[in-house]
């Protein structure tokens, strides 16, 4: 199951004590605002796509949309998201609870900038039940190597 491979992958960083398994659901942006307590901007929402047949996860503010065209720029293809059937098998989690923590080796992670608005966002955990709560600091430790990029709507 993906929350174990998250709160594994969380471990290894010193960061599982930030998972927070509240008693709804929360598969959605306001779903988890709602469950957290938190604003909807402050989910930290993973987007997947595929480029050129590779997987990508983008996380972005909760409410943000990608803006295709600073997409096409950054990255030289059109914004293809991932069909939710095919999801899982591609990042390693499934729709509800996509994270960078503990998602398939070859899928590259990027962060949004938006991001940068919260001083605290809560990404998921692995399943459509759970968020990690985690500093703008911390999501970094918890995603080396992943690159900053502004693709997002103002």
């Amino acid at each position: 199951m993906s929350i174990e491979k998250a709160t594994a992958y969380l471990e290894a960083k010193g960061l599982a004590d930030r998972i927070i398994i509240p008693e709804e659901k929360s598969p959605t942006v306001l779903a988890a605002a709602a469950a957290l307590g938190c604003e909807p901007g402050m989910i930290a929402k993973s987007l997947s796509f595929l480029q050129n047949g590779r997987p990508v996860l983008i996380l972005a503010e909760g409410m943000a949309r990608i803006d295709n065209p600073k997409y096409k720029s950054r990255f030289g293809c059109k914004a293809t998201m991932i069909p939710a059937e095919d999801v899982e098998a591609l990042i390693g989690h499934a729709v509800g609870g996509v994270c960078p923590f503990g998602a398939n080796g070859d899928v590259a992670v990027y962060l949004d900038v938006s991001l940068k608005k919260h001083g605290v966002v809560y990404p998921a955990a692995g399943n459509d039940q759970s968020a990690v709560r985690l500093t703008i600091e911390e999501l970094e430790l918890a995603c080396p190597g992943a690159e900053w990029v502004d693709v997002c709507k103002e």
